[in-house]
């Protein structure tokens, strides 16, 4: 070991140590790695710390001729899509610009930093993560002193910007765990605003709610919809609110619609696995549908992990031999080949790190509430955490009524042995793309399944990456379509049509995404429509409704239900 990385070992070993029970993710340990790792190439090392220095000297002199009115430009300059610094100061004040200009060369150094250290996967990530995290939370904008938009409102309001962040600091720290809140939820309630399509709880079991529709069409398809949402949220992202509910949308053109409302589990539900959610959850639920409408055959909808949910009871129907009972499945946002799950899979659900969570999760019987928001917030830290901090904790502002956020604000727990079956056999292990997966004593074999499929992904998918829920048409031996939509995970299910839609198509298939997004058509088209067309085509003719429930399932409650609200 060379001299210098051995002394940097012998001053990060305590830190480690400190940091192991708090870091089940090894972000520390990992950036412990890169730093030692870069101290093993003094060569290139040195080469980053010159162009820091060559940066700074730059920054320096660009600040200097703008302070004298001369328009230089410095050597660095914040992504186009980065929001923080989009406040006129940091162009137009020599002081600001030169303040930009070193906390930009600053955290070059540090991913630069990283890069040489030439860690192995899943480290390299987890270290690249964690070190554009501490750059994120060191940006100027998160402290009063060095953020001009916040000084300006302190200003403006006298100081009383300031008491109101300070106290938006201690009640998030009371109540929030610490993070600040992004949304005002006293403006929503379930079966208020949100989850308003009128329909009625027909079936409920240890597991789910089943929620039949009221029809407002005179004839329906007969062929109806069962939606699977994933159970890491509630379901009610399908039923956000008139005018952004797709489950509204399916009801007006003329469809019977049945969507699965997951419980939230408690510690009760420890040994409930992956295979009592399969048949509990969607396989019941076909079962309860097909009774209530006289259809033999339903038309699948899946959202997210109820997707990866979904291809597993599709290869259980095959072992079974009910592969006939479900027409054809629709994926949003999904992966069921995890062999490109982004920063996800390299840096939350690596074996070390699922192993980790395990055994956390084994302590309560579930994983918290509110853990996997937190995960995916901090995929995505400038826009879903940094950005509440200047707003609310510096300038003391309200965070907004959106009902997206207070949707994504509804965490749900998961139990132990099902999310720790999921994680691993899905993330760790990818068995059940490679057929390798074992459910309710059968031998899943995902490549044999023949359904019809439609896929759409989001472009700006930060938890579903699209290239990766484009390997699902690789999967299956049925016909599969593909659409890339705009907007990100969230918002690119939650899209009505609107000026601002965008849709890829392309009807060839190639193994790789990036083929298929060359040969791309772009529309100015929300995938709401594009889906109208290709389900209507699958749903059969047009005939009168059934009933609301029958004898053998009687509507048991109003929807949203029950389970929703725990």
């Amino acid at each position: 070991m060379e001299p210098n990385a051995e002394v940097v070992e012998e001053s990060l070993g305590a830190a480690e140590a400190m940091l192991s029970s708090v870091d089940p993710l090894a972000l520390g340990r990992s950036l412990r790695g890169a730093v030692i790792g870069a101290a093993k190439h003094p060569v290139p090392a040195v080469g980053n710390l010159t162009r820091f220095a060559s940066n700074l000297a730059r920054a320096a002199a660009a600040s200097a001729q703008r302070s004298v009115g001369i328009d230089a430009t410095g050597p660095l300059a914040p992504a186009a899509n980065d929001k923080r610094f989009r406040d006129p100061a940091w162009s137009e004040n020599a002081g600001y610009y030169g303040m930009l200009q070193a906390y930009l060369a600053a955290q070059r150094l540090v991913l630069d930093t990283v890069d040489i250290a030439e860690l192995e996967e899943p480290s390299a990530s987890k270290a690249r993560f964690a070190a554009q995290l501490i750059a994120d939370a060191l940006a100027p904008t998160n402290f009063l002193a060095t953020n001009p938009a916040a000084l300006r409102r302190a200003f403006e309001t006298g100081g009383r910007s300031v008491v109101r962040g300070v106290a938006n600091f201690v009640h998030d720290v009371r109540t929030n765990g610490g993070y600040p809140n992004q949304v005002d939820l006293r403006s929503f309630e379930v079966g208020r605003n949100l989850a308003v399509t009128a329909g009625k709880v027909v079936f409920r079991n240890e597991l789910i709610e089943l929620i039949q529709y009221e029809p407002v069409t005179e004839q329906v398809y007969e062929i109806p919809l069962l939606f699977c949402p994933p159970w890491v949220n509630k379901y009610y992202i399908l039923d956000l609110a008139p005018g952004k509910s797709l489950i509204e949308w399916c009801v007006r053109n003329g469809f019977t619609v049945f969507v699965i409302s997951y419980r939230n589990p408690d510690a009760s539900m420890r040994d409930v696995g992956f295979d009592d959610y399969m048949l509990q959850g969607p396989r019941a639920a076909l079962d309860v549908v097909r009774d209530i409408t006289g259809a033999e055959i339903v038309n699948t909808v899946a959202a997210c992990i109820g997707g990866t949910l979904n291809t597993a009871l599709l290869a259980y129907l095959d072992a079974v031999d009910d592969r006939g009972i479900v027409n054809s499945s629709t994926y949003l946002n999904c992966l069921n080949d995890h062999s490109i799950g982004g920063i996800l899979g390299t840096v939350f659900s690596d074996d070390r790190s699922v192993e980790g969570l395990s055994r956390r999760m084994a302590k309560h019987g579930y994983l918290e509430a509110g853990q996997m928001a937190r995960t995916f917030n901090l995929m995505r830290a400038n826009d879903l955490i940094f950005n509440y901090v200047a707003s609310g904790w510096l300038m003391g502002e309200r965070p907004p009524a959106f009902d997206l956020l207070a949707w994504n604000s509804d965490s749900t727990r998961m139990p132990a042995k099902m999310h720790s079956f999921y994680l691993r056999k899905c993330w760790v292990e990818n068995a059940l793309a490679r057929d390798e997966v074992e459910l309710a004593g059968q031998r899943l074999m995902v490549s044999e399944i023949s359904t019809e499929t439609y896929v759409c992904a989001a472009i700006d998918d930060h938890i579903v990456p699209w290239r990766g829920s484009y390997k699902t048409t690789q999967l299956f031996k049925g016909e599969c379509r593909f659409v890339l939509t705009s907007a990100g995970h969230i918002a690119g299910i939650v899209n009505p049509p609107n000026p601002k839609s965008r849709l890829w198509t392309n009807d060839e298939l190639p193994v790789d995404p990036d083929a298929w997004f060359a040969g791309a058509t772009e529309h100015r088209e929300t995938w709401w429509n594009d889906w109208l067309a290709w389900i209507s085509d699958r749903s059969g003719s047009l005939s009168v409704h059934p009933p609301l429930g029958n004898d053998r399932y009687p509507a048991l409650c109003d929807a949203p239900g029950e389970y929703v609200r725990a």
